[in-house]
Parts: structure tokens; C-alpha cells; sequence
């Protein structure tokens, strides 16, 4: 029998702490902790941003970097001695974007393998629905995703934060 596990979303801003507080909810949870990178470093400003936040991060996490199929990886290194931290969300829907995958089916399937997962899963994205109306269409796309993502995740996750400032604000759980 599988025993599940809890999930929770952390959306904020750019910059708003929302990884610093999810970070701290896992090395608070006492239990051995992976992190999922899903970004990909595709110039020397981007690698210098996951060194940075690889550095920050410090010692004592595995780290997996899946930028496409991150249920896949979460299915295969699930269990209920860890906690999983996916960072971040939207970086993945630019992924698969970009791969030109279906980005309603691959986040209709994240939001179900959340409910399944014996792990603490920490998934962290970018709200970026709150500011102007993007000018072309790719980055209205990206948006819409990312929105409807968004709510997949939070009706299956377990609780939920908003993080502005550095200041986490529970909206579920």
C-alpha cells in the first residue's frame, strides 16, 4: 500500500523568495531531500544563475536535472523517506514549448501524479499572471499555461503559498 505523501505549490514573483521558502520547507522536513532543476542553462547569464542557485542551495541535496519530463523522474525517485522540490514550473512550460509538446496533456498529468506521489513534493513556479496583457502571441500563450497549470496543481496540492517579499502567505491547506 502506498501512503501519500503531502503536496505543496509556491508561487510568486521573480525574486519574491518563493524557492528560499521552499527550500526551507524541505530541509525543515528532516527527510532526505532531491531537487528537480528544470532549467536549462543556454548561455553563460543562465549558467551563471544555476550555479548561483546551486551554491545557495548548499550541501545535502540530490540533484536531478529534468527540463521535459518531470513526472517520469518524480514516479521514479518517489518514496516516502524524501522530499522532492521541482524548481521551477514555468521554466518546464517554456521547455515544453519550445519541444513543442502538449502543454495541457503534460500539465494534466503533473497535476494527477501529484495526487499519487508517496514523497513531500514542493513544486515551485512564477505567478505571472498578474501583471500587463503580453504583446505577441507566444508570450500570451506562455501565460495561459502557465495559468492553467497553475490551477491544476493548486486544486491537487495539499497546501499552497504566495510568496511576495519574502513573505509567504498560505492560500490552501
Amino acid at each position: 500500500m502506498t501512503v501519500r505523501g503531502s503536496s505543496i505549490l509556491v508561487l510568486g514573483g521573480a525574486r519574491s523568495g518563493k524557492s528560499r521558502f521552499a527550500e526551507g520547507l524541505a530541509t525543515g522536513s528532516g527527510l532526505g531531500r532531491h531537487y528537480v532543476a528544470t532549467g536549462r542553462a543556454y548561455d553563460d547569464e543562465m549558467r551563471e544563475r544555476i550555479a548561483k542557485h546551486r551554491a545557495d542551495r548548499g550541501d545535502g541535496w540530490t540533484t536531478h536535472e529534468e527540463p521535459v519530463d518531470i513526472v517520469g523522474l518524480l514516479r521514479r525517485i518517489d518514496g516516502s523517506d524524501r522530499v522532492v522540490l521541482v524548481d521551477c514550473l514555468t521554466l518546464w512550460v517554456t521547455n515544453l514549448m519550445m519541444a513543442e509538446e502538449d502543454v495541457a496533456a503534460r500539465s494534466s498529468e503533473l497535476a494527477a501524479a501529484v495526487a499519487g506521489l508517496s514523497c513531500r513534493l514542493i513544486l515551485v513556479s512564477n505567478e505571472v499572471g498578474l501583471g500587463i496583457v503580453p504583446e505577441n502571441r507566444m508570450a500570451r500563450e506562455f501565460r495561459d499555461h502557465a495559468g492553467r497549470l497553475h490551477q491544476l496543481v493548486a486544486q491537487s496540492a495539499t497546501d499552497v503559498y504566495f510568496v511576495a517579499a519574502g513573505l509567504p502567505l498560505k492560500m490552501k491547506g
